[in-house]
C-alpha cells in the first residue's frame, strides 16, 4: 500500500534538519497545523499527515476493526515513519494524538526520539482519584448525540472545544473540519478517543517529553496536564496563556514558542 497516499503525507521544511511529525486530533486534519509549520520549516523537516478517515486520506483504507483502538492509529504513525525511514523524529500530537504518540514511540523507539503533547488527555472520564473532566454519563450523551445528529453535534460541540467565544471564526473552522469528516468514521474515532484509558502507558515513556496545556480548556482541564506531567518521568509542563483545546490555532505564537524552545533544548 502507498502509505503516502493512504495518509495524505506531506513533507516540507528543511530536509537537512531533524524531523518533526505533526499529528492532528479528532475531527481535524493536517491543515490545523498551518500556523505552526512556518515556525518550524526553516530549521526542521516537517511531516504532516491525515489519519485514515480524516482530511484527504484514502477513505477506502478505513477499517472499523483497526481504528476502534488507539493502537490502530499508532500503527498508522509507525507505518508512516517506516515509509519515510525516519530516525529520532520529534512527534507533536494534539489531543488524542498525544496518546497515540506515546503508543507509537513504544512501538518504534528508534524512529521517535521525543514527544510534544499538546492538550493531552489519557482518559476523559473521571475515575477514583482522577479528574478527566467528564462523567461516564456525559460521554454516553456526547456519543449518542454524535450518532443521532452528527452535523448538529458538530455545530454545538466545536465552539465548546475551541473556546474563545469572542472569536467565533475559530469555532466555525472547527465545525467545517468536523463536517468534512465521514460521520460513520467520525463515530468510530470518537468512541476510540473518548472511551480510551491510556494512563498506564504514560510511565513507559522514555524520551524527552513536553506537555503543553491551555490555561483554560473545557476538554482537558489543568488537572489532566498535571497528571500527565507527573506520570511521565522527566517531562516538562508548560501552561500556555491560551483558551480552548486547540492552542495551536487560538494562541499560535505562544504554542510555537514553547515547541521551538523545547526543540532547541534537544540539540
Amino acid at each position: 500500500m502507498d502509505i503516502g497516499h493512504r495518509n495524505n503525507v506531506t513533507v516540507t521544511g528543511n530536509p537537512e534538519g531533524r524531523t518533526v511529525v505533526l499529528a492532528h486530533g479528532f475531527g481535524c486534519d493536517q491543515n490545523m497545523w498551518r500556523l505552526t509549520v512556518p515556525a518550524l520549516a526553516e530549521e526542521y523537516q516537517v511531516v504532516l499527515f491525515d489519519y485514515v478517515g480524516a482530511g484527504r486520506s484514502d477513505l477506502s483504507a478505513f477499517s472499523e476493526a483497526r481504528y476502534s483502538s488507539l493502537e490502530g492509529y499508532a500503527q498508522d504513525v509507525e507505518e508512516i515513519c517506516e515509509a519515510l525511514d525516519l530516525r529520532d523524529a520529534v512527534f507533536v500530537g494534539h489531543s488524542v494524538s498525544a496518546m497515540i504518540g506515546v503508543l507509537a514511540a513504544a512501538r518504534v523507539p528508534e524512529r521517535i526520539g521525543a514527544l510534544v503533547m499538546v492538550a493531552p488527555s489519557p482518559r476523559y472520564i473521571d475515575d477514583a482519584g482522577y479528574h478527566g473532566g467528564f462523567s461516564a454519563e456525559d460521554i454516553d450523551e456526547l456519543l449518542a448525540s454524535l450518532d443521532s445528529n452528527y452535523l448538529g453535534w458538530s455545530a454545538a460541540m466545536a465552539p465548546v472545544i475551541m473556546g474563545n467565544a469572542e472569536r467565533p471564526e475559530l469555532g466555525e473552522e472547527l465545525v467545517t473540519s468536523f463536517c468534512a469528516t465521514d460521520p460513520e468514521m467520525a463515530s468510530v474515532f470518537a468512541r476510540t478517543t473518548f472511551l480510551s484509558d491510556s494512563r498506564a502507558e504514560l510511565k513507559s515513556v522514555q524520551v524527552p517529553t513536553l506537555v503543553l496545556e491551555s490555561s483554560q480548556d473545557a476538554i482537558a482541564p489543568r488537572e489532566v496536564g498535571a497528571f500527565v506531567h507527573q506520570a511521565i518521568p522527566g517531562s516538562a509542563l508548560v501552561t500556555l496563556e491560551a483558551t480552548g483545546h486547540c492552542p495551536h490555532l487560538s494562541a499560535p505564537e505562544a504554542t510555537n514558542q514553547a515547541i521551538t524552545t523545547f526543540l532547541d533544548g534537544l540539540r
